[in-house]
């Protein structure tokens, strides 16, 4: 693999004076001193760019020695991007396409429940809620979601990348574990993980409203549909600092552990305009993701039942 430089050369003649290394050689740089990595079959000395990476020198420092191109993330953006420009919004905000699955929100359950839609018992929604939604988000609808937006968009480059991961982690791990051990180690991964993003992820916005287009202003959008996690050491590190939503949501391409440092900011513009800033304890925002889906399924019962 050809070793990429930050110097501004010719791109024929650096090609040409390109040297290889092995990935053997390229393992060794590993070191706190001493980081390379792979982009794009490129090897790349980070060591002292590293420290200026806008995520910090510890999240670059997991690719060091090893290849760090990785699949675009083209589906994410397409997606992610619209919850960030409407937060909590039907028909805008693909976050809170439930499929009929969920009903969110109060006007949701009331209009389902006139029209006598009944895809599920949703005055239940709260208690199977831990039978579909954290287990089943990452390793079923998100795989679906992935290769569905690039086949939509005919992003054939990251379908490549993705089809290409499988066939690598199965190399990789099937002499071990074998197919069925290989598949049902991805899986298992993908269910640890799935928990704790639907868990941290819906603390900040299932719990606030949503609705239909209000059209009021951006900063109140983004206020009306996300609130806070108290900050500690445990909560910003079990949340990866998303217990910060309010302000990621403000300053969506902010690193994530530089957000609490414009908390106060934010805070003291909402108090000046009268704009609600809610925050919570870690506890009580969890349960109220049940408490939630308690009230917008009886909120479908009372008008699915109403003559």
């Amino acid at each position: 693999m050809g070793k990429g430089g930050n110097q501004g050369e010719g791109a024929t003649e650096r090609e040409a004076q390109m040297p290889t290394f092995s990935w053997e050689e390229i393992q060794k740089h590993n070191l706190r001193t001493d980081k390379w990595l792979v982009i794009d079959r490129k090897v790349y000395n980070v060591t002292k760019w590293s420290s200026r990476h806008p995520g910090g020198h510890r999240v670059i420092s997991h690719y060091a020695g090893e290849d760090a191109t990785g699949a675009s993330a083209n589906w994410w953006n397409h997606r992610h991007f619209q919850h960030h420009a409407k937060p909590n919004i039907f028909s805008k905000d693909p976050d809170v396409n439930m499929l009929h699955v969920f009903v969110l929100g109060e006007r949701q359950p009331v209009e389902y429940g006139k029209k006598k839609l009944k895809y599920l018992p949703y005055n239940h929604q709260h208690e199977y809620f831990f039978l579909i939604g954290p287990p089943v988000l990452i390793p079923l609808y998100f795989q679906y979601q992935i290769i569905m937006t690039m086949i939509v968009r005919k992003d054939w480059v990251d379908l490549a990348w993705a089809f290409s991961y499988y066939a690598r982690f199965f190399i990789t791990f099937s002499p071990f574990y074998g197919v069925l051990g290989a598949i049902l180690f991805l899986n298992f991964i993908r269910f640890l993980e799935s928990h704790w993003f639907v868990w941290v992820t819906q603390m900040n916005h299932i719990v606030m409203e949503i609705d239909r287009e209000p059209y009021r202003d951006w900063f109140s959008t983004q206020l009306a549909a996300t609130c806070n996690v108290e900050q500690s050491f445990f909560n910003d590190w079990f949340s990866g600092h998303l217990n910060f939503q309010i302000e990621h949501h403000l300053f969506p391409t902010m690193p994530r552990h530089n957000l609490h440092k414009i908390a106060p900011l934010v805070k003291s513009l909402c108090a000046k305009h009268g704009i609600e800033y809610q925050e919570k304890p870690l506890l009580r925002a969890l349960m109220d993701i049940i408490g939630s889906l308690r009230k917008s399924g009886q909120l479908w019962l009372d008008a699915y039942l109403h003559k």
